[in-house]
């Protein structure tokens, strides 16, 4: 099998479901990866934030190699040790009381809801509604792409699961008119990235916090992709000075490896033996791994590195907005940041990058999204800024 019949292997046989850069990427070290024909790139997309800690870090290396070759799998019938590491880690590191692990981010932020309707079964008369906002994004699953407020992801799979009421974004008061007798929870990103590194203003989630108590239902945070000390503290909740009643994490916490998890207050767990489960989740393969990497992350100080890296690399963007009159905007938290054109040029600009050996994202059709890895160095940064100017200078 030739490089060169990849692509159109590719076009043969997979679903077309996904928009490819023209690159076939072969290994990985760090913040760095290697395509077929041995070019070498700077990573700053790490897996859509998913590579916490690089590339075939050696402390997650060692404890899948160590994990398989002691046991790979076993059913959620029997208790396993690498299960029950993670779930204690990750609750005396959150506010959180109880865990229950996925396979991804969708099915985190689906049994996240599942547990709400639960909730409202049990507590609330049967409420079962659950309020979204504009512009979020919660997963591709039918339910979550009808919880997923934005229409061109809805249209084409109308009609949608009922039980979800979108509101517009960044609007409280949105929220309280929304909220009715069948409202159960409320669920929002507290960072929306999928729709270009949207933060809220900073008493957003307060008021949503302080409603939520008000009326008794639950408030849901999507930490999918905030959570993991990607913004710069263990999870995104810390910074906005409250608590949630349920919590969807998954990308950065295998740093790779699939895995999700939702978590829960005492008062929100509302499962019982039988209401939910999985053949894979929670498997002892990835659990293990995620272990190593919630370790490394806490033993080491990794949300003081990414404040740190952070607040270097959004003041070079903040730069680039001042000397390049095309820029619009530069906005970010710890190492989740984008960059907003005034112009429709980031797919170009993204390609141009890719050719100078700098993996971005296009997260929209004007915005460009960096997400590397939490343990990217501030002379990486500047690397991957002096090829991003270059890059922009050659357009003026």
């Amino acid at each position: 099998m030739s490089p060169e019949s990849w692509p159109a292997i590719e076009e043969h046989v997979y679903l077309r479901t996904f928009r490819r850069v023209p690159v076939t990427i072969v290994r990985g070290q760090g913040t760095r990866v290697w395509d077929d024909a041995g070019r070498k790139y700077l990573d700053f997309v790490a897996g859509w934030a998913v590579n916490t800690l690089g590339h075939c870090h050696p402390v997650l290396v060692d404890a899948i190699c160590r994990q398989a070759g002691t046991l790979i799998h076993t059913s959620n019938q029997f208790y396993t040790v690498p299960q029950l590491e993670l779930a204690e880690l990750l609750v005396s590191n959150s506010c959180m009381d109880r865990v229950f692990f996925a396979n991804s981010g969708v099915e985190a932020t689906e049994g996240a809801v599942k547990l709400a309707r639960r909730y409202g079964k049990l507590h609330l008369n049967g409420a079962y509604e659950v309020i979204t906002v504009g512009d979020s994004f919660h997963g591709r699953t039918l339910a979550m792409t009808a919880a997923t407020a934005q229409p061109k992801f809805q249209e084409p799979y109308t009609p949608l699961p009922v039980g979800f009421v979108n509101v517009a974004w960044n609007d409280p008061e949105a929220i309280r008119k929304a909220t009715g007798p069948l409202t159960c929870a409320v669920m929002l990103e507290p960072i929306q990235g999928e729709s270009g590194v949207r933060i809220p203003a900073p008493d957003y989630l307060k008021h949503a916090r302080q409603w939520c108590d008000e009326r008794g239902i639950l408030l849901i945070l999507d930490e999918v992709q905030t959570g993991i000390a990607r913004t710069g503290t263990l999870f995104a909740y810390e910074q906005a000075g409250i608590e949630p009643d349920v919590m969807a994490i998954a990308k950065g916490l295998g740093s790779g490896v699939p895995i999700g998890a939702i978590l829960a207050k005492e008062r929100a767990s509302a499962f019982s033996p039988g209401d939910h489960g999985g053949t894979f989740t929670g498997n002892p393969l990835v659990c293990a791994a995620a272990t190593a990497v919630m370790r490394y992350v806490i033993e080491n100080d990794i949300p003081a590195h990414v404040r740190r890296v952070g607040a270097h690399f959004l003041a070079c963007l903040q730069d680039i907005v001042r000397d390049f009159p095309i820029a619009r905007e530069a906005r970010g938290a710890g190492l989740l940041l984008a960059l907003e054109f005034r112009e429709d040029i980031a797919e170009d600009v993204t390609l141009q990058c890719l050719q100078k050996g700098l993996l971005i994202n296009k997260v929209r059709t004007n915005t460009l999204r960096f997400m590397p890895p939490l343990t990217v160095t501030g002379q990486e940064v500047d690397e991957g800024i002096s090829i991003l100017r270059g890059v922009l200078a050659s357009r003026a």
